[in-house]
């Protein structure tokens, strides 16, 4: 059975990608393109992720970065809703 992490933990480090990546979490929800189920699920799938204990130290090495790392569980989440924020003005 895989062990999931603490969820203020994952809470926290998907918040830390989101600002790592430039992806506006607060303008997506407020703009309808990230919902509560969007937000529970992108913080269940980070909890469920063998690479996350490793994020503290690549966001402290990647901040304003382009993209998530490829083994984020939510790298292409994070990838739409960034393009979405460029099309909302």
């Amino acid at each position: 059975m895989l062990h999931l992490g603490e969820i203020m933990t994952h809470l926290r480090l998907v918040l830390r990608m989101g600002q790592a990546t430039g992806t506006d979490m607060a303008a997506a929800h407020r703009n309808g393109h990230l919902t509560q189920q969007d937000w529970a699920e992108m913080i269940q799938y980070c909890r469920g992720c063998g690479w996350a204990n490793q994020y503290p130290d690549w966001l402290d090495r990647h901040e304003g970065a382009a993209s998530a790392p490829q083994t984020c569980k939510n790298q292409q989440r994070f990838a739409a809703l960034k393009a979405m924020q460029g099309k909302v003005s």
